[in-house]
């Protein structure tokens, strides 16, 4: 017969079996804590925060609201930190690499003083950008295209200069933007619905478009309730404030010039580009210039050109111009367009479209064409600071001839999360589909996190948001929404160029080095999100000089988001403590135990000759 077992003893075993493993889980817990945070070092503000709630992205002492009395949280700083001062009132619109006074000192043949003059390393200012005084936080969209406070850019010279052309109008305290321009006195809408009966604006099928010589961009401000995405540039103050009128409104755009620079954008980047009497003399340099626009206009897209020459029988004489010099421009654009195998496929008023075809079979003439001199093929990604040159960008090889070169897009909003066709052909080194797809569920997982951390971003808020590095887009695809918008940044250095794949998502963006100022004015940006940024470009340049740059092109009381491993947060957050940033460190959502660590910040509010206030 069995003996009957002592049921004391077995639960005595049994709890002290328990206390082991408990004890091992602990010591293995704080010890891995340990040595994942920096040989010791430890992320003391994440784990304070994990100790006092097991929500560690509720951060109380963090406000994020919106005041135009500037109220913000206030986080004390335990050790000396570096102050920056502000910089004199006479920089409030300072556009380092667009500088009026430096860019004069260069020649203007082919704009080339309108384009990008860096200062040199002493000549960067080291101080902070005021906001003019009495800035206030621009209207949410989409009151914002229509009405921009007067303070936030007060520059009245458009509402003269342009007065009988309907671009601006100012009305006391605010500039309304009745969205006419001067090829569309009947206003943008009329003008977009004479090119939806051309071009398939309506389904899906145009998604990015590229406006040369934007004005104040009205054009990309109507095509968003189309849901066309538009990157809209101009120079810098050849109309005063244009460029900075189109941020303010919430609309797309930087400063940029067609010149002698490649634009900073991928090939077959564009579904639809736009040219309303922009100024550009597309016919000269054996059109270089649209040359420029085919390289990223994708197969199949569509240019539009309305204004001179176009109609120039009609016109010469409103224009005041010989029309033997008008006929001879429009006659050197049409033979570049036939160069380049576009078809023309309306041509009504002073409005012309042509179709860029959708592979090279049907154009095998133009190989025999002595003019027809071809880039080469792995330079047609390679811009930055890259001069342009008067050559033909091939097409992606195809099969058959009806095949799209470089592969077929969906409509958009299903190519947002479609499988891109550069891809699933195997053209980004490094990237497969389950690598792309595990990269969208990943951002996912992100963005939700940071809608705990900060509830303001999906509320209409933010609407000018900035990706510093972008990869594949996901954080922009994550966050899609009617209310927002998303400029994606490719930095020169990043390891795999993707900016291809982002368009092909139905999503926008531009080259840029961050060692560099951004082309943009200040305050554009209402939303900042950094992932990776300052691993990447450590031992590159100066971090506090890319922060600098960052307070710049944000709005007071705007947001950021870093990402990146404790270590490098740990010294961006010591340079933000002297630059009037809130900050907080919280946890990876996946736990402490990850090394990589969320820091989140809020500008504080302050102008021209005022004091900072925080919230109590």
């Amino acid at each position: 017969m069995a003996l009957k077992p002592n049921s004391a003893d077995g639960r005595t075993r049994s709890w002290v079996q328990i206390f082991i493993v408990f004890g091992l889980c602990c010591f293995f817990y704080i010890l891995g804590a340990w040595q994942r945070s920096g040989f010791g070092k430890g992320d003391s503000i994440a784990l304070e925060i994990t100790k006092h709630g097991a929500d560690c992205n509720i951060i109380p002492s963090l406000n994020f609201e919106t005041h135009h009395a500037g109220e913000v949280g206030n986080v004390g700083e335990s050790e000396k930190i570096k102050s920056f001062q502000p910089c004199p009132p006479r920089y409030v619109d300072y556009t380092p690499c667009q500088d009026q006074k430096r860019a004069m000192t260069f020649p203007r043949d082919n704009m080339i003083y309108r384009e990008r003059h860096c200062p040199r390393e002493e000549e960067k200012l080291h101080c902070l950008v005021p906001a003019p005084k009495g800035y206030v936080t621009p209207f949410p969209w989409p009151k914002s295209r229509d009405y921009v406070p007067y303070a936030n850019a007060p520059y009245k010279a458009l509402t003269v200069e342009k007065a009988i052309q309907n671009w601006i109008q100012y009305e006391g305290n605010v500039f309304r933007f009745p969205g006419g321009g001067t090829q569309f006195p009947q206003g943008a809408d009329k003008y977009i619905d004479q090119l939806a009966a051309v071009i398939p604006i309506t389904n899906g099928t145009v998604r990015t478009a590229l406006d040369t010589g934007c004005g104040v961009a009205s054009w990309g401000a109507y095509l968003w309730s189309r849901n066309v995405l538009t990157m809209s540039f101009a120079p810098r103050d050849s109309h005063e404030a244009q460029v900075q009128f189109a941020l303010e409104r919430g609309v797309p755009a930087v400063i940029g010039v067609l010149g002698t620079i490649k634009m900073p954008y991928p090939s077959r980047a564009f579904d639809m580009a736009h040219c309303s009497r922009c100024l550009i003399p597309w016919g000269a340099n054996d059109g270089m210039y649209l040359k420029e626009v085919d390289r990223v206009l994708r197969p199949g897209g569509y240019w539009v050109l309305s204004g001179p020459p176009i109609n120039w029988r009609n016109n010469y004489k409103a224009w005041q111009r010989p029309k033997e010099e008008l006929e001879e421009e429009q006659q050197k654009i049409e033979d570049v367009a036939k160069l380049l195998c576009w078809e023309k496929k309306h041509e009504k008023g002073e409005m012309a479209i042509w179709q860029k075809r959708v592979n090279d079979e049907s154009c095998r003439g133009r190989e025999d064409d002595s003019q027809a001199k071809f880039c080469k093929a792995e330079e047609a990604n390679d811009v930055w600071y890259k001069k342009m040159d008067v050559c033909v960008t091939p097409y992606p090889d195809v099969s058959s001839s009806s095949e799209v070169a470089g592969g077929e897009l969906k409509p958009f909003p299903e190519r947002l999360f479609a499988v891109p066709p550069r891809i699933a052909s195997g053209s980004v080194p490094g990237v497969s589909v389950e690598t792309y797809e595990e990269d969208n569920n990943i951002w996912k997982k992100h963005v939700n996190a940071y809608k705990k951390i900060n509830r303001l971003i999906d509320s209409g808020r933010y609407r000018n948001i900035l990706d510093m590095n972008a990869g594949l887009g996901g954080f922009a695809a994550a966050l899609n929404s009617p209310k927002l918008w998303v400029m994606n940044v490719m930095p020169t250095i990043a390891e795999k160029d993707t900016l291809g794949v982002i368009y092909e998502r139905g999503l926008i963006g531009i080259y840029h080095d961050w060692c560099e100022a951004f082309s943009t004015y200040p305050r554009t940006y209402d939303l900042i999100h950094a992932h990776g940024l300052f691993s990447l470009y450590k031992d590159k340049c100066n971090l506090e000089d890319i922060l600098l740059e960052m307070d710049r092109i944000l709005r007071p009381e705007g947001a950021v988001i870093f990402r990146d491993e404790v270590d490098v947060l740990i010294k961006v957050k010591k340079i933000t403590a002297g630059m009037r940033w809130d900050t907080k460190m919280v946890d990876h959502e996946d736990g402490p135990l990850v090394p990589e660590k969320v820091l989140v910040a809020v500008k504080q509010y302050w102008t021209v000759g005022g004091n900072t206030t925080s919230a109590q």
